[in-house]
């Protein structure tokens, strides 16, 4: 046992046992147990023994009766080492003189170490770090003993200190806790002086040292938790005025009217709220374990004038699933659970100016099980009032930022034109690949893959891709503006067509097989757009100039265990937008060139602007102060070039002879 008392438990009738405590120490000789009789007491020099009856189980108790704290200097009855009781107990169960049952117990107890005593009801007060150091003697770490080094400590005899007397802790931590700052007259050294130090140096007490400074309360601030609810009226009696672009639409609830988007990171967030006027078609992938019903549909949306617009939802049935749900390689042996949910969701908003006049929903349903993958797709799209059946406007008249990029054939008797990016599915194979348009502001990067044999001719593979490519770009002329007229020419800039290097002149007909050099797989789509102008502060984007060009590879097919298989060769399009000033640049002089450090857009410390407070622009103070305070400078800065001259030296010196 540990502890100073004991619990065991005595098995049976216990009405005619007898009950004893006896310590037996071990015999030198033999090293062995003492013997054990049943003329014991129940108390055995420090121990006592207890016995509580039962019915057919007693208690025994066994307990330790001394004091167990370690000895303070002239005191007694209590413990002289840490390990205060070793000894070795036996109980015996005795009927009739003879004995039925022992136990035998090795007691190694420790002393307490908590303090036992008077408690003074004077609380330790710690000063405050501001005006006096919290410690005086850092270096004093051990509490009744001397710190080697540590010269302030007070637990330190003189003769102890003579070991270390040449090589005590220096600094604060060897208790200069109010050493003498540069600034201090009586600080001043020979070396490395200003002459004007005597004019600007400190005369202070070491005990308002700024060393202090560095020790503060600061303050606490309450943490707030960002809420999705947005009062709509900023002060009582202001009315909602209307959406702008950009503009998260809100419920009746004050809440985001969210629909699942895709992140920058390409997750899908389930509460994103929608953007005025910001047209969106996102994809998202998910499985039966971790669907989540959105929105509700009967929640109704705020118009923009404070009115609010019920949603008119139309419900139907997937028919050709296979567009949505990839299944498992491995189909399930037994019937798995399977539940009705949302496959796709599109959204109509009619705009008229700032203010949504009606949404249109509609709602496609359809069966998910238990290990397939649901690819579901959300769709919103802002429609003017006043459009007619013709093409959608993509802005009036700059582009908006994600709108589809107007794309014309103006070659052609019908003048309509597109400008897209693959969008694949399932496997990623452009045969089944689906087309998305190329949406303004917005880079981005598609592609697909296309099943190549080994002996697949060059030349036909180099056209084959090359069609492919081309077909993403059904036109010949970009719109400039977001409402380009068809029949204006000059709201449309001709595509610059940069086409690949046609190697077949030079490829012999002895090419190695599997291997094709000069292929044509990545198209690159830039577009060059401008700010030429604003319209209630919102600036108008333009489109300048368009240019395709392709960046070929050598294609090498990859055999596997065997060859007969096809590799896939994959072919991207990406789409880059830059964006230029409407107007050349003034270009750099040549100081501008060569003394950059004076250059006051590419430093933060700028020459020229030294005198910016003494400037009407300068609104932090008023003029009057500024100008005041620039004059005292000026006096001091000619006061210290004054006294730093020589002559002025001769001149104090002879007046003071």
């Amino acid at each position: 046992m540990s502890g100073p008392r004991a619990n065991v438990l005595f098995l049976g009738n216990s009405s005619e046992v007898n009950f004893s405590l006896m310590l037996s120490p071990i015999d030198e000789e033999t090293g062995k147990l003492q013997h054990s009789n049943c003329s014991g007491s129940r108390r055995a020099g420090d121990w006592n023994l207890n016995v509580t009856p039962g019915a057919n189980t007693s208690k025994v108790t066994i307990s330790l009766t001394r004091n167990l704290q370690l000895c303070l200097p002239n005191a007694t009855d209590c413990c002289t080492t840490p390990l205060c009781v070793v000894e070795t107990l036996q109980v015996l169960a005795c009927r009739d003189s003879v004995m039925v049952a022992h136990l035998l117990i090795q007691a190694e107890i420790y002393a307490n170490s908590s303090f036992i005593g008077n408690v003074s009801e004077n609380a330790t007060i710690i000063p405050n770090q501001a005006f006096q150091p919290l410690g005086s003697c850092p270096c004093d770490l051990t509490a009744g003993a001397c710190d080697v080094r540590c010269c302030c400590d007070l637990e330190c005899l003189p003769d102890l200190k003579q070991l270390f007397t040449g090589s005590c802790f220096t600094g604060v931590f060897g208790g200069d806790v109010n050493p003498p700052f540069d600034q201090l007259c009586s600080a001043k050294s020979m070396e490395n002086t200003p002459d004007w130090f005597p004019f600007l140096c400190v005369q202070s007490s070491l005990d308002n040292t700024p060393f202090l400074g560095y020790f503060y309360h600061g303050s606490i601030s309450t943490p707030s938790e960002p809420s999705f609810k947005i009062p709509l009226q900023t002060s009582p009696g202001r009315l909602f005025t209307g959406y702008r672009q950009g503009d998260p639409i809100m419920t009746e609830e004050n809440d985001y009217f969210t629909v699942p988007q895709q992140s920058m990171a390409g997750q899908c967030v389930g509460n994103a709220p929608v953007a005025f006027l910001r047209s969106f078609d996102a994809r998202c992938l998910t499985h039966l374990a971790s669907y989540r019903e959105g929105l509700p549909h009967g929640v109704r949306i705020n118009s923009g004038t404070g009115d609010f617009i019920q949603q008119n939802v139309i419900y139907g049935t997937i028919t050709d699933i296979d567009k949505f749900i990839t299944k498992s390689e491995n189909p399930p042996a037994t019937e798995v659970p399977c539940k009705n949910v949302t496959f796709a969701e599109h959204y109509k908003l009619i705009c008229k100016g700032k203010n949504i006049k009606e949404i249109n929903v509609t709602v496609f349903l359809g069966s998910l099980c238990d290990g397939e993958i649901l690819t579901q797709r959300f769709t919103v799209k802002f429609v003017s009032l006043n459009s007619t059946n013709e093409t959608e406007l993509s802005g009036n008249p700059g582009y908006q930022v994600g709108k589809p990029v107007r794309a014309a054939n103006l070659s052609a008797s019908d003048a309509f034109g597109s400008l897209k990016l693959w969008q694949p599915a399932g496997r990623g194979l452009c045969t089944s690949a689906t087309y998305t348009p190329v949406l303004f502001g917005l880079d981005s990067l598609s592609g697909c893959m296309l099943e190549v044999g080994i002996n697949e001719d060059c030349s036909l593979l180099r056209g084959n891709v090359t069609e492919k490519l081309n077909s993403l770009i059904q036109a010949t002329h970009i719109g400039k503006r977001g409402n380009s007229n068809y029949s204006d020419l000059n709201d449309w800039v001709k595509i610059i067509r940069l086409d690949p290097y046609n190697s077949d002149a030079s490829v012999s007909s002895g090419n190695l097989k599997g291997i094709c050099s000069d292929i044509p797989a990545n198209l690159n789509i830039r577009i060059i757009i401008a700010d030429v102008g604003a319209v209630q502060g919102i600036p108008l984007q333009e489109i300048l100039a368009v240019q395709i060009s392709y960046s070929t590879v050598i294609w090498q097919f990859q055999c596997g265990l065997t060859c007969e298989n096809p590799n896939f060769l994959p072919i991207t399009a990406s789409v880059q937008f830059i964006k230029v000033p409407a107007q050349p640049p003034i270009p750099l002089t040549r100081f501008q060139i060569n003394y950059t450090e004076f250059d006051c857009d590419r430093n933060d410390v700028c020459w020229p602007q030294l005198f910016y407070p003494l400037t009407r622009f300068y609104t932090g103070e008023p003029y009057s102060q500024c100008l005041a305070k620039g004059l005292a400078l000026a006096f001091l800065v000619l006061l210290a070039a004054i006294t730093s001259n020589p002559w002025f030296q001769k001149v104090w010196n002879n007046s003071l002879v």
